[in-house]
């Protein structure tokens, strides 16, 4: 058995959502079982989330973006995968030789470069025996199908998110520089206008 993630791309939005009405009728067989799974389309450079489910949970937000999939999602669709967009898979591991980039591109790199503004997506996690059985029932519609090693992708997803978090301090640690200078000029401005206030006052204008 293997654990993988799955992008599927369709040409038609509609057959997303058809997509994905099977997939939730039938989550498990002899040959796989899916864990999650999501319809994504991008609009103006962010994926986001259109519809999705979790096998054998409760589908609250919470459970959701707590999965994998809806991990790997918040991190496409947030200020990260805004900001590096393609080049996300060279956060992973370091840096990436340019002439093993074809072969060793991640699932966050190639969900950037793959789903173009207005295209919809599905993203699942599955457990597979035979490739073959999921890959059929996908096929019923237009698609391309690249999977993903599910295990990489979680440990891409960890890595973002410590990312993430760096930024986010860096950002904060700026902001308080920032607003720590210019509260230093602002009191050095009031400093100078009590002066003078006080100053006229002695002079008994």
């Amino acid at each position: 058995m293997k654990e993988n993630v799955i992008l599927v791309n369709y040409n038609v939005e509609s057959e997303a959502y058809q997509a994905l009405s099977e997939l939730k009728r039938e989550t498990s067989n002899a040959n796989y079982t899916i864990s999650q799974a999501a319809v994504v389309k991008k609009e103006n450079g962010t994926l986001h989330i259109m519809d999705s489910f979790v096998n054998g949970a409760a589908t609250g937000d919470d459970t959701w973006k707590g999965s994998l999939i809806g991990s790997l999602v918040g991190i496409l669709g947030g200020p990260l995968g805004v900001l590096l967009g393609g080049s996300m898979g060279m956060l992973i591991g370091g840096a990436v030789d340019a002439n093993d980039m074809a072969d060793n591109a991640s699932l966050l790199e190639k969900a950037g470069d793959s789903i173009s503004d207005g295209e919809t997506a599905i993203i699942l996690l599955a457990q597979e025996e035979h490739e073959t059985a999921l890959t059929a029932k996908l096929n019923h519609f237009e698609a391309t199908i690249t999977r993903f090693d599910a295990a990489e992708v979680a440990a891409e997803v960890e890595h973002a998110r410590e990312v993430e978090k760096q930024m986010a301090r860096e950002a904060r640690e700026k902001m308080r520089e920032e607003r720590s200078e210019a509260f230093k000029e602002s009191v050095a401005e009031k400093s100078e206008e009590l002066k003078n206030w006080f100053s006229h006052l002695g002079k008994g204008e």
